[in-house]
Order: C-alpha cells, then sequence, then structure tokens
C-alpha cells in the first residue's frame, strides 16, 4: 500500500512534468512562428527587390499572344510594357478600391476603370485605364469618365502586366447591374460582359493620361509593408516569457516540496 506522502510526491511529479510538456510545446510553438516570420521578411525582401527592378525597367514590347500561355504570376507580374491599342465601344466594369498599395497619389476610396482594347493583331486585352475618385461608386459617374477612352482609334498604351485575383469566401460578390467589382477578376468581368477571349493577363495602365485627367492612369512603386521582425521578436519574447514563467513556477514547487 502506497503511504500519502509517496502518492503526493508523485502527484507532484505528475504535475510537472506535464507542465513541463505543455512548457516545451508552446516554446517550439513560439520559436517555430518566429523562425517562420524570419523566412517570410527574407522571401519578401527578395520580392521587394524583385519588383523595384521590373518596375524600373525599360518598357518592352507586349508578348504576343503566342507566348501568353507561358506566362506566370512569379516571372512576370509587374513587367513594363509598351504596345498598339484601341479601346472597343462596349460595357465596361469598374472595381471599387479603398486606396492603393501601389500608388502614392491615391488616396481614399474610389473606382479603377476596366475595359476592353484591341491589339493591332486582333487580339483582346483588358485594360484597368486608371482611378476615378468615385466614392459611391456611381455608375453614370463611371461612363462618364470612361467615355472619352473609347475612339476605335488606336494609341500607344504604356503600363504593367498584372494577373487576376481571385475571389476568397469573404469577397463582396459583383454587383452586376452596376458592373461593379470588388476583386480584380477581369476574366470574370470578360463572361459576364461579353468581352470575348480576352488575355489571362490584364494591364495597369502607366500612361497615357487622358486630357480629361480620368480615369487617372499612373506609375506603381513598390510599398509592401514589412512588418515580419517585428512579429518575430514578438514570437521569440513569448517563447521567453513562458520559459520564465515556467522555471518561477518550478522554483515555487521546489519550495514547497522541502
Amino acid at each position: 500500500m502506497i503511504s500519502q506522502p509517496a502518492a503526493g510526491r508523485g502527484e507532484l511529479r505528475k504535475r510537472r512534468t506535464s507542465f513541463a510538456v505543455f512548457t516545451l510545446t508552446m516554446v517550439a510553438l513560439f520559436v517555430g512562428l518566429g523562425i517562420w516570420q524570419l523566412q517570410r521578411r527574407a522571401e519578401k525582401h527578395a520580392l521587394i527587390a524583385a519588383l523595384t527592378e521590373r518596375l524600373a525597367a525599360a518598357p518592352e514590347p507586349l508578348p504576343s499572344s503566342s507566348q501568353w500561355g507561358a506566362l506566370t504570376r512569379e516571372r512576370d507580374e509587374f513587367r513594363r510594357v509598351r504596345f498598339s491599342a484601341s479601346y472597343q465601344p462596349g460595357p465596361d466594369a469598374m472595381v471599387y478600391s479603398s486606396g492603393s498599395g501601389l500608388r502614392d497619389d491615391i488616396s481614399g476610396p474610389g473606382t479603377w476603370a476596366f475595359l476592353p482594347a484591341r491589339l493591332p493583331s486582333g487580339e483582346t486585352v483588358v485594360i484597368n485605364a486608371g482611378f476615378v475618385q468615385n466614392t459611391m461608386q456611381d455608375r453614370g459617374q463611371q461612363d462618364r469618365a470612361v467615355a472619352g477612352l473609347i475612339t476605335r482609334e488606336p494609341g500607344t498604351l504604356t503600363g504593367y502586366i498584372r494577373f487576376p485575383e481571385s475571389q476568397g469566401m469573404l469577397s463582396v460578390a459583383p454587383n452586376t447591374a452596376k458592373r461593379l467589382w470588388f476583386t480584380r477578376d477581369h476574366l470574370a468581368m470578360a463572361r459576364l460582359l461579353g468581352w470575348g477571349n480576352v488575355a489571362p493577363f490584364y494591364i495597369d495602365l502607366e500612361a497615357p493620361l487622358p486630357a480629361t485627367g480620368i480615369p487617372k492612369p499612373g506609375r506603381l512603386e513598390v510599398h509592401l509593408k514589412d512588418d515580419h521582425m517585428q512579429y518575430a521578436i514578438t514570437w521569440f519574447g513569448l517563447a521567453g516569457a513562458v520559459m520564465i514563467g515556467f522555471g518561477v513556477w518550478m522554483r515555487g514547487q521546489w519550495r514547497k516540496a522541502r
């Protein structure tokens, strides 16, 4: 038969072991999250360097349609291109925006103007022609803003290759009556608005600026947040705090056992 003191010591060892396992698990989790943030920071710095290089490069000719299938987001997004195209008559689309992380000259809510443009070779490329200070997402204001672009006359456009955004579970569904989207999914716009077969990418227009100044295109710049070091320090600090807390608790347990 086990004596009461022996049973008490066994229970104490069990509590210590359980708490030690819990502590090591939490420390491993927090350290792992800290290391992950450092890895994310290295990846973010590499991305910023790559984007800065692409955005600063001289404009290249737009790849031919035979090359479109080989373009990838990782290698080709934000490539600066220059080409000739003419805006086509038909319904445009607007995409709601609360501002821009790539344009210093855009602040506050408004809409981006998306519309199809035809290349001399006959293919259609969707153009984000620029920002409209359309706070209330008014369809009439948007129509007036883009009307001057649709001349059917070819012009030289300079911009950046972009790839469509996916609509997530929490994304707001488009308002088809207003031709209003909340994600930059130009392929969905093309299907709904009858733009025909379009390129798998769209163009963020840099130039030219229309005579009215609206929609407002512009040059893109890298403004990606880099808070990963701060997050890493937080996770490592939590790991240290857990270890200190465990040490204080163990010291108290040893004192009680004396």
